[in-house]
């Protein structure tokens, strides 16, 4: 996932930030409401993570704006305000779910999967499939035939990014921008260390190889061998 918090206590945004970084997810983090508005209406995100009071616009401010754009972005409010009043008011301005302060990490982190979810289309596959590779989106599970595969977080995030897009070549660049986030150093090898580990955990030795790099472009998940551009 893709998800925006929008905090101005830089303790609580980098906790957020760090927290969901580490399950696997691609993160940008915003202290001020102006700011965040601007980067929510342009960006393309699954889920907003919004504080109720923020300097410049407050949170219920920016859910209507996005609402008023006609931007549906699930957005879950965090606020310190804790009566029903206020929360009923929150999810009339838009708000999907509305979490109170001080909250645990992974009630955040089941709340924001949860509202992915829902977002889902209904006919989308919960399941996706490459040759004798399986990824099971709902149970986050990875299988080679019957061989059941572990992947890291990252690891999983890239391998299902890649399995989106089966047979179309993904630049570094691309997942750089899309999992670790704009403002990466492109100058980096992450990308290429985590294709190895990939690859290493699900090509086997008596396996057919599905990862494939295209050499000076990008990588391509698929049952064919594929061939560098002309």
């Amino acid at each position: 996932m893709k998800i925006l918090i929008i905090e101005d206590n830089i303790e609580i945004n980098t906790y957020i930030c760090n927290g969901l970084r580490q399950a696997g997810h691609s993160v940008n983090g915003v202290t001020d409401g102006n700011k965040a508005l601007i980067e929510a209406s342009h960006g393309h995100y699954d889920v907003l993570v919004i504080d109720r009071v923020l300097p410049g616009l407050d949170g219920l401010s920016i859910i209507k704006a996005l609402r008023a754009m006609g931007k549906r972005t699930p957005s879950l409010m965090l606020s310190a305000l804790i009566d029903v009043a206020h929360r009923v008011e929150g999810l009339r301005a838009g708000a999907d779910d509305y979490l109170s302060k001080p909250f645990y990490f992974s009630e955040l982190l089941a709340r924001i999967e949860s509202l992915n979810r829902r977002n889902l289309p209904v006919q989308q596959d919960t399941v996706l499939q490459v040759d004798s590779l399986q990824l099971d989106l709902l149970g986050r599970q990875v299988k080679r035939g019957q061989r059941i595969i572990e992947l890291l977080p990252r690891e999983y995030t890239l391998l299902e990014y890649l399995m989106k897009h089966s047979g179309q070549v993904v630049t570094r660049t691309m997942l750089l921008e899309t999992l670790w986030g704009f403002n990466f150093d492109p100058q980096t090898n992450i990308v290429d260390v985590h294709i190895s580990r990939i690859r290493k955990k699900i090509d086997g030795p008596t396996d057919k190889p599905l990862l494939h790099t295209v050499r000076g472009v990008g990588y391509v998940i698929r049952a064919k061998s594929c061939s560098p551009p002309p």
